[in-house]
């Protein structure tokens, strides 16, 4: 018998990588980036929602994706945008283009969470599709600031810091115990991503990027820290 949620997951991918396609094209013709703009968005996004939905795609209890996990969706879709930028060295055009694509993502984090609420489809699924979401963002957003030079290697931590905590995980397995949800963690996750976003933005030079990015990081770890003490507390 066919899965269900295969069969419901498969619909929004293909419809948000091709949507993906579509506008890295219309914006490589913005950027005179070239036909390697949207097919490393489209990449991306293919990459990252297929080996989600591979990895945790048994967590999704319901027998509807929803609208919810829809919106996240397509969030993974904005993210790609931003990472493509990266293959391409974006100019300052391209930076600014990374700004607005980053800013509807972070402000569509809000909608996922309502929409799964407000429907009752909240799910483990849609809880970690929303916060590895966060986490490629975090990573492309880190991984922009750096190439433009607009803070040391030193930024790559905010984005690299989760997948080394989940590595981490596989040593020491106490460290992979589910985390409880907190309003310090969502409110540093949305520290990262707007500091990051200032930071990346033209109009903010040297040394204030650098600065808004390593008050994001010391946010960053410190939460991570806390975290970190209270899962040993638990063993």
């Amino acid at each position: 018998m066919r899965d269900p949620r295969r069969y419901n997951v498969g619909v929004p991918v293909a419809l948000v990588v091709v949507g993906t396609a579509a506008g890295g094209a219309l914006a490589a013709a913005w950027l005179r980036a070239g036909i390697a703009y949207p097919l490393t968005a489209a990449a991306i996004a293919a990459a990252t929602l297929g080996a989600f939905v591979g990895i945790a795609g048994h967590q999704h209890p319901h027998a509807r994706f929803g609208a919810a996990n829809a919106v996240t969706t397509i969030r993974v879709g904005l993210v790609a945008l931003v990472g493509a930028l990266i293959a391409i060295d974006a100019d300052a055009t391209g930076l600014w283009l990374a700004v607005v694509l980053a800013s509807v993502a972070a402000a569509l984090d809000g909608v996922d969470g309502w929409l799964a609420r407000r429907t009752r489809l909240t799910s483990e699924f849609g809880a970690r599709f929303d916060m590895e979401t966060d986490a490629l963002l975090i990573l492309a957003l880190s991984m922009l600031v750096w190439q433009h030079e607009k803070a040391g290697a030193w930024v790559l931590g905010s984005g690299l810091m989760r997948y080394a905590f989940v590595a981490a995980g596989r040593v020491l397995p106490w460290l992979a115990r589910p985390l409880r949800s907190t309003l310090r963690g969502k409110t540093v996750a949305v520290v990262q991503i707007v500091g990051l976003i200032v930071a990346v933005a033209p109009i903010i030079p040297l040394p204030y990027s650098a600065f808004v990015a390593a008050v994001t990081l010391a946010a960053l770890v410190w939460s991570f820290a806390v975290d970190i003490v209270w899962l040993a507390r638990q063993t």
